[in-house]
């Protein structure tokens, strides 16, 4: 990031008081599409879609150079099984049913990646159809379960999302990741089509509360008549429609903080995908936990005054709903802000705005501390994180904030 387009980060920040932009539910005209890698720098993908928060589609040009584009997929664009299944045959992948709904998610299974295959090209002979339903391979962790060496020879992490604090995390922590394939037949937040088409349904910010249900929980399928029952949907009106994306093969989908969608496999398709977090939507991931630590203590405030450690049994119980909580979230802070420190620290020394495998230059650390140190203010400040028992910390949740407080006034020389 360099000055101009971290300043111009600066300023959009503190008009936007935090909020996540797009807000008023107002849909822009449709969903930019880039074409060509020249010429398309990070500062345009920065002051373009991610300050904005707007969806974009990257063209295949971007992700002609996979080796995944090269060696998954058939002259014919279809999957390459004979390729795939003496590559990963063996692995063993979580497979979900897409017939069968628990809550807004379906079940899964595991099984050995032959056996799946066997299972969709029976689908495919079958007319699209199978005793056994529509399986969908999602949430394989083939970044976390590959060499290097291997992951080399499937992908390149584009320059626009090498800013991803989750895995950075995780990558730290050496326990899990983000970063997922899905492969499925027909009929099934950046996301690369490998081969195969889909069309995504996108709802902005603060559209998506019309869609909820009486209970407040949002909609399996967005396009089911259900969703026209008025004692169901209550809040249903008249809206603007969503906006519609059809990604062909080789297209990179970018999916903005807060944006509700929806995604349907028109073909055959292999996808490549990552969730993502980083400066520009941190305050947006920590508005969202606090939703949810309200709705958990909503669920069990009768057992407030008879629950002993009601406080943190909210926590526990937050945690296995959304794989996270405010302690965690804290480590989370903690973590990227000593790898900040550590690159001002290098920057520092060599006197150059380049440093480390992260491809983060002094600008983009520099920006990454302010909104860490935004964020933490409100975090120390919360009445619930308050009550967290912070005394085996590493480093105290107020001396964090000083240190990130310091490395903001040092960045002023950049």
């Amino acid at each position: 990031m360099d000055r101009e387009t971290r300043a111009f980060a600066e300023r959009h920040f503190r008009d936007l008081g935090g909020r996540v932009h797009g807000g008023c539910g107002l849909a822009p005209s449709g969903v930019a599409f880039v074409q060509f890698p020249d010429g398309f720098s990070y500062a345009d993908f920065v002051k373009g879609f991610l300050l904005p928060n707007l969806p974009c589609v990257f063209s295949s040009a971007f992700t002609e150079g996979w080796g995944s584009r090269r060696r998954w997929v058939t002259p014919a664009g279809k999957p390459d099984f004979e390729y795939l299944l003496k590559k990963y045959g063996d692995v063993v992948v979580p497979v979900a049913n897409c017939e069968v709904q628990e809550y807004n998610s379906n079940p899964k299974e595991l099984m050995p990646f032959r056996d799946y295959v066997s299972y969709w090209k029976e689908y495919i002979r079958g007319g699209c159809s199978s005793p056994r339903g529509c399986l969908y391979l999602k949430d394989w962790h083939l970044c976390r379960d590959s060499s290097v060496e291997d992951l080399e020879e499937v992908f390149t992490l584009p320059v626009y999302f090498s800013s991803d604090w989750l895995n950075e995390f995780w990558d730290t922590l050496d326990v899990d990741d983000y970063r997922f394939v899905y492969a499925g037949p027909k009929g099934t937040c950046w996301s690369v089509n490998i081969c195969g088409r889909k069309k995504w349904l996108f709802f902005p910010p603060g559209q998506e509360e019309a869609l909820r249900d009486c209970h407040g929980n949002l909609p399996y399928d967005v396009t089911s008549s259900m969703i026209l029952d008025a004692h169901l949907h209550p809040r249903l009106q008249p809206t603007t429609p969503p906006l519609e994306v059809i990604q062909e093969a080789g297209e990179m989908v970018f999916v903005p903080s807060g944006w509700h969608h929806q995604v349907h496999n028109l073909d055959d398709t292999i996808s490549i995908n990552h969730n993502w977090v980083n400066g520009f939507n941190l305050a947006n991931m920590w508005h969202f936990l606090q939703q949810e630590l309200q709705a958990v203590q909503r669920e069990v405030s009768e057992w407030r005054d008879s629950m002993p450690d009601w406080h943190h049994h909210c926590q526990v119980i937050m945690k296995s709903c959304t794989g996270i909580n405010f302690e965690e979230f804290y480590h989370f802070l903690k973590i990227i802000a000593e790898k900040r420190f550590l690159i001002l620290k290098q920057g520092l020394e060599e006197a150059m705005g380049d440093s480390t495998g992260l491809e983060l230059g002094l600008q983009q650390a520099a920006f990454d501390v302010g909104r860490l140190a935004e964020v933490l203010a409100s975090v120390v400040a919360h009445p619930d994180f308050q009550i967290v028992d912070t005394s085996s910390f590493s480093s105290q949740p107020e001396e964090l904030l000083r240190q990130l407080e310091d490395a903001i006034a040092t960045t002023e020389v950049f």
